[in-house]
């Protein structure tokens, strides 16, 4: 990151630029979270069909992950602060086109576009903090102000969604957001300082290309394989092209000279585990969160004051908790912590299994989501340092910006795999049932029509007085059985990865050094 010149002391962070760079990344994660605290007004407003309900949170998180080490670089080589302001005006166009969408289609639009503008302010934000600070006392106090802000979003973002739905409607979730993405435009804009780091980086198009497509037909085959079939030829198209484009990304990266990925670092064991637990550990976090914002909303159709409640509960104690975290990781193995949250993980998984879908209340919810929150507060804090502490010290920055974008793509797959796992379920369970019901063979022939369609989750959101709605309890049923399946299997995949870390993880606490070498390269400018 920068050469230090002793004619030229570095400049030290401005607090306009920590200012801006911090309320940046809260709308950012604000943005991110906002659609799982509406998905069961999503589902009543505008009926959508097979996988649509899925595809809406992974509009906005698939830019994220493709594309945030790509934003990374084009920072460092043309300046933080264009990114900062181009990102935030991004996320301000694709949050008013979300709360315009009179359909599906233009709902994914606006959060593919507010995932793009994401995908740039959440590695922006961070090297600026970073760019900005050189000793290790000062990045340390930066980077915790930044995971504040970070988990602020987190925290904010239910209790927006569930105030503005309550008072409003789902597009006010959208407008507020839009407005204030706009004032955060114009802070970054007036008070945030450039900075680059332009020596030795350069885009990695081969990697960049091979990998969106690899990713991007992958998720298509998982989601898309539920409703249409798994033997559809769509579905098996996009999972040969997966493979073939995963494949020419491994050789891309391999004769890079800039690799977005280096692949060197997979040849040390205890990183190669610990990114497999990042993976598959921020899987079975989001996937939960993707199963639970579906089972309060679009199958128990509870106040969306309830479900924000729920992700309260999932987001906030990062927040609460970060000065313990901070504690633990100083006088604990990184690999304990982890273990432990994702143990916790897995517990309030098999919990949150066997609560009865029929109990409508956010009671027994509370405590199996409590164990998943603070799971993952300690989790999501630990895995980077377990990275970086397998490697060598002047690998820790590549190694925690590949764990960001696995841990990115872990969280991808949470709404994708649940999602076509418990709709599965739930639509084998409700075709099954419903040809053995005592129901009238008119409503039966409604209620097929209406699954045939929509699965069950139209057939539950038709009006109850109306022939198909006369099978919703059936529907239900199958539903809360096809979620409680989504638990367990995030469950297992959180108890999995808690023993991988306990057992297969090596090294010690580590301390993160910043030295002059490790911050060569950085120029820090005036705002634009």
């Amino acid at each position: 990151m920068t050469a230090i010149n002793p004619a030229s002391p570095p400049h030290s962070l401005r607090r306009g630029t920590l200012i801006a760079s911090c309320l940046a990344v809260c709308l950012a994660q604000i943005a991110l979270a906002m659609p799982a605290t509406l998905n069961g007004l999503f589902q009543q407003d505008l009926h959508p069909v097979g996988a649509q309900l899925t595809w809406i949170s992974d509009a906005f998180l698939l830019p994220v992950t493709v594309l945030e080490l790509t934003f990374g670089v084009l920072g460092d080589l043309f300046g933080r602060k264009r990114l900062l302001v181009g990102g935030a005006g991004l996320l301000t166009i694709g949050e008013l086109v979300s709360s315009t969408a009179g359909g599906i289609p233009q709902l994914w639009a606006g959060q593919i576009l507010s995932g793009l503008g994401g995908a740039a302010l959440f590695p922006t934000t961070l090297a600026m903090v970073a760019a900005g600070t050189h000793t290790h006392r000062d990045r340390a106090r930066g980077i915790a102000v930044w995971a504040a802000a970070l988990s602020s979003g987190g925290f904010i973002a239910p209790l927006l969604g569930g105030i503005t739905a309550t008072y409003g409607s789902w597009k006010w979730s959208f407008i507020v957001v839009t407005a204030l993405s706009a004032v955060v435009l114009l802070i970054c804009l007036l008070f945030a300082d450039n900075s680059s780091a332009p020596e030795g980086r350069s885009l990695d198009w081969g990697g960049q290309l091979t990998i969106l497509i690899g990713l991007c037909a992958l998720l298509y085959g998982v989601i898309q394989g539920q409703s249409d079939g798994w033997g559809a030829p769509s579905v098996i198209t996009a999972f040969v092209i997966a493979v073939v484009f995963i494949a020419l990304f491994v050789h891309a990266e391999s004769r890079a000279k800039s690799p977005l990925l280096r692949l060197d670092l997979f040849r040390n064991r205890s990183f190669s585990i610990a990114s497999i637990v990042a993976v598959v550990g921020m899987f079975s976090f989001l996937g939960t969160a993707y199963a639970t914002s579906i089972r309060l909303g679009a199958i128990q159709h509870l106040n969306p004051m309830i479900t924000a409640t729920a992700f309260v509960l999932l987001n906030g104690i990062t927040l609460v908790l970060a000065p313990v975290t901070a504690r633990l990781l100083e006088r604990v193995n990184p690999r304990w912590v982890l273990s432990a949250g994702l143990a916790l993980i897995g517990i309030g998984d098999f919990w949150a299994a066997a609560i009865d879908v029929h109990d409508n209340s956010i009671l027994p919810m509370i405590a199996p989501l409590f164990l998943v929150g603070t799971g993952f507060a300690l989790a999501v804090t630990s895995i980077t340092a377990v990275a970086v502490n397998t490697v060598p010290i002047h690998y820790a920055g590549m190694a925690s910006a590949s764990t960001s974008l696995l841990r990115d793509f872990g969280f991808t797959l949470g709404p994708a795999i649940i999602g076509a796992v418990a709709l599965g379920k739930a639509a084998a369970l409700f075709t099954a049932n419903l040809a053995t019901s005592a129901l009238p063979d008119a409503v039966k022939h409604a209620a097929g029509a209406v699954a045939a369609e929509g699965g069950p989750l139209a057939v539950n959101s038709v009006p109850p007085a109306s022939p198909p709605g006369q099978a919703a309890s059936i529907a239900v049923n199958a539903l809360g059985q096809g979620y409680s399946l989504g638990y367990v299997v995030c469950g297992a995949a959180a108890l999995v990865s808690a023993l991988l870390a306990a057992l297969a993880l090596q090294g010690g606490r580590g301390d993160t050094v910043t030295t002059e070498e490790s911050l060569a390269g950085d120029t820090v400018n005036a705002p634009l």
